[in-house]
């Protein structure tokens, strides 16, 4: 078994209620837009990191991390993205990839919006976008998602409210 904190959109910003909830995971995944080298050894400080850029990395982001990650994990091939859109309206790089991969978990960030769906086109693969943890962007509520990988299952899936952008 294993134990995800999930989070995108950190806009180079991570704080503690953040740093508190990726504690007691033993992976934790950043589905794009880091912001900055601190936010991203900050993270591998605590715990091995599985991240992609997002668009608003450049340069040194994007020398270390990739724009996607597809692995396979406690029997689970997931696929981490940052544009990646949802089920009925993925992106076009997306559109063209998803059902031949056919990650049994699709992630992606840049909407800002938490959502969680299972494709109704494919009902095995399972979409997670955690929302924005930073201040920066249109969202209202930060959050994250935390959820456990177990033989081929996702289990103990929570949606993390952070408080409201530019609250601190």
């Amino acid at each position: 078994m294993v134990k995800i904190g999930l989070l995108s959109d950190t806009h180079g910003y991570l704080d503690d209620g953040i740093l508190k909830y990726l504690e007691k995971v033993d992976e934790i995944w950043h589905a794009g837009d880091i912001g900055s080298l601190d936010v991203l050894y900050k993270l591998q400080n605590m715990h091995p990191v599985r991240a992609v850029f997002g668009n608003i990395d450049h340069g040194e982001i994007r020398n270390i991390v990739p724009e996607d990650q597809i692995f396979e994990t406690e029997g689970i091939k997931a696929w981490i993205t940052h544009i990646g859109g949802y089920p009925g309206r993925y992106a076009s790089d997306v559109k063209k990839r998803i059902y031949t991969i056919e990650p049994d978990l699709f992630i992606c960030g840049h909407s800002h919006i938490l959502k969680v769906m299972t494709d109704p086109k494919n009902k095995k693969i399972l979409h997670m976008n955690p929302g924005a943890v930073g201040q920066q962007g249109f969202h209202q509520k930060r959050t994250m998602l935390r959820f456990e990988i177990d033989t081929g299952e996702i289990k103990n899936l929570e949606a993390i409210e952070l408080g409201k952008r530019g609250k601190v």
